[in-house]
């Protein structure tokens, strides 16, 4: 398998951060680990769009996953070099002020308490109902 540069890197990197539903995520992701499911509810997105942006924000080694039987968590990964650890310093700094993202950090608050998360669930917070029916639990809470 072929390493990239750090050219390459730097490139994926600022191309992950040209688009503003992967913005919000990372926004959302320091928050905490979320699954993919959390992550279309806050941001009020389908789940397939949210899991290709988070697969582009792992490409771009932004994100990284934890898998557990079938559910796939996401959460920040960590600044292995100092130009990612300038970006994530931007991202907090920078878009704490954007009201779109102080909204997505409420729903963010109210998909994290108990009882909201998992697609066992009748419905979600937006009264849609959810895909799975397999009413398993997704988080450990």
């Amino acid at each position: 398998m072929k390493t990239a540069s750090a050219a390459d890197r730097i490139n994926l990197m600022f191309r992950a951060f040209s688009d503003r539903t992967r913005l919000r995520i990372l926004h959302l992701l320091q928050g905490g680990e979320c699954c993919v499911g959390d992550v279309g509810e806050v941001l009020d997105v389908e789940q397939p769009n949210a899991s290709r942006h988070l697969s582009y924000l792992r490409r771009a080694g932004l994100v990284r996953v934890r898998k557990t039987k079938n559910w796939s968590y996401y959460s920040l990964a960590p600044a292995e070099e100092p130009f990612h650890a300038k970006l994530l310093e931007c991202l907090v700094c920078c878009f704490a002020q954007v009201p779109e993202m102080q909204a997505d950090q409420a729903r963010a608050k109210k998909v994290r308490e108990p009882g909201w998360c998992c697609p066992g669930q009748e419905e979600t917070r937006a009264g849609k109902p959810r895909k799975s029916d397999k009413g398993e639990r997704c988080c450990p809470r």
